[in-house]
């Protein structure tokens, strides 16, 4: 069984920084983190950074220049870094890989963590 778990959200204030976690655990024979979601009340999930095997990294444009996605692979973990965090970046946080188990590649998620920015 393989589990995603994410840390690291919580209550900042505008311009603040946090830095999320997104560990994966269990009986894993290749990982694919494809990136961190997003989803606000009332609002569609959204892809807010993404990464690729070769490391490319990419963003919606809204947290351009503000967000870091980044990979240990030997800890199968992603980190997203979160500086200059505006009311509109609250949300629950989401990780999601492809992963290979004992049974085939399969999608997973993280159970979310959430991000609240309010002064």
């Amino acid at each position: 069984q393989v589990q995603l778990v994410e840390s690291g959200g919580g209550l900042v204030q505008p311009g603040g920084s946090l830095r999320l976690s997104c560990a994966a655990s269990g009986s894993i024979f290749s990982i694919n983190f494809r990136g961190w979601y997003r989803q606000a009340p009332g609002k569609q999930r959204e892809l807010v950074a993404a990464i690729t095997d070769g490391g490319s990294t990419n963003y919606v444009d809204s947290v351009k220049g503000r967000f870091t996605i980044s990979r240990d692979s030997a800890k199968n973990t992603v980190y997203l870094q979160m500086n200059n965090l505006k009311p509109e970046d609250t949300a629950v946080y989401y990780c999601n890989a492809y992963v290979l188990t004992t049974t085939g590649w399969r999608d997973y998620w993280g159970q979310g963590t959430q991000v609240t920015v309010s002064s």
